[in-house]
Parts: C-alpha cells; structure tokens; sequence
C-alpha cells in the first residue's frame, strides 16, 4: 500500500487555506478504524512527465470518484500544448490526479480545492509519492502548488480575493450535486480567468451542459465512454 495512512496532514485552515504542515508520526500505531480506508490504485497513476508511471493512492468506499486514465490522457492530449508554464486549478481535487498530472507535466502552479478531509489526506500522500512534497521536512514543497480547504464557492471568492489568475481549470463535481451552472458561473465572473483561459468540465455524458454561462462559451466536447469533457473560453 506503499505510503498508507502513517502521513497524516494536520489540517490547519486559515480563511479557506489549509497550512503546509504535515505529522509523520512514526511510533504511533494505526487507529484500527482508520485502516483500510486508503490504497494504492493499480489503475491510477500519473501519465506523463517527471512523476511518469507513479502509482497514485486513491480513498476506499468513499464519494471520491478518480477520474479514469484513459480520460486524464484524453484531456491532457487536449491541452498539450498550453500546459507547461500554466497556472492551473483543480477544482473539486478528489485524490489530486488531475492536478499532479498537471504539476509532473510542467504546470508552473496548481491550486487544489477539495473539502473532503480524507481526500485531502490522500492528495498530501500522492504529491509525497510524486516527490512534489518531501516527507522528511514537511515545510519543503518541490513543486508550486497549495492546496484549499474549501467548497468551490469559497474557493473561487478567496482566490479572487489573493488576485490569482488561471490559464487552465478543472472542474469535476461529483455528478449527483448539480453543481455545474453554479460552478462556471462563478468562473465566469469570478476575475479568476486570463482572456485565453480554458475551462473543462467533466461530466457524465447523459449530462448535457449550456452553451454558455455568462461569458464562458462551448468550444467543443470529447467523449471518452461515459463520460465527456466540455471545454469552455472567453
């Protein structure tokens, strides 16, 4: 199971942020109910670029649902030549894959947003796992990126608030929420967005999204099985 529950982020939220600060306790033994609950998923890992071939860590029996390799090569064949030097966010983060494919391709930042406290656990894991995080110092990131403790909504507000800008984002509700109009709304006018800024949503594909929300305006779908991805611009 390789890195398993022993890394456990201490979860110090300020405004929405969650603090880089990690416990590596390493004489504690393992709360038998907190055992099991994350794997190393055989199929998951990252795709292309300095963490190639990792195994990425997902979280068991939870509503975290990883976005498949196969759609994760799809999207990233897409925006191939806009990644390496991007500013990237990766809304509704779940186990991180997306973003950390972002991160091993070049991506000069990645902001994860994800609320979920085991799926944040598991993000911390997969970016140790990566060599993006060192586990022996847990103040010494390797690569750009932060991670929130938020809800999209909160996410979006505080980002604007810190006057980040993105060139590329992510956003992959959990399919049930209908979270989508409220969502790239709130892209839209959020400030968030550079003029050639790309926006992809993934979604099932029984799912059917506007053709636009406030300024962000359908540019194409793929379908990849189930699920679509629909990128969006100015």
């Amino acid at each position: 199971m390789g890195i398993a529950v022993r890394i456990q982020p201490k979860l110090t939220s300020v405004a929405g942020h969650i603090t880089n600060r990690l416990e590596f306790p390493e004489n504690r033994r393992e709360n038998s109910s907190n055992r099991n609950l994350y794997q190393e998923d055989p199929i998951m890992r990252v795709i292309a670029g300095t963490a190639k071939s990792t195994p990425l860590v997902s979280l068991k029996g939870a509503k975290v649902r990883p976005t498949l390799d196969r759609v994760k090569e799809s999207l990233f064949n897409q925006i191939a030549a806009e990644i390496q030097g991007a500013r990237f966010l990766d809304l509704f983060a779940g186990s991180g894959a997306i973003g950390i494919e972002a991160l091993s391709r070049g991506a000069e930042e990645v902001v994860f947003v994800e609320l979920n406290h085991r799926a944040q656990a598991v993000i911390y894991q997969n970016l140790v796992k990566c060599r993006f995080l060192d586990s022996e110092n847990e103040q010494k990131k390797l690569k750009n990126w932060i991670l929130l403790k938020s809800n999209a909504r909160h996410a979006l507000d505080l980002l604007a608030e810190r006057h980040h800008q993105f060139d590329l984002v992510y956003v992959d509700p959990p399919y049930a929420d209908n979270l989508y109009e409220e969502t790239l709304t709130g892209l839209a006018r959020s400030g968030l967005l550079v003029e050639s800024a790309q926006v992809i949503a993934e979604h099932h594909h029984k799912t059917v999204l506007q053709g636009n929300y406030d300024r962000l305006i359908l540019t194409k779908n793929r379908q990849i099985g189930d699920i679509c991805l629909s990128f969006y611009g100015f």
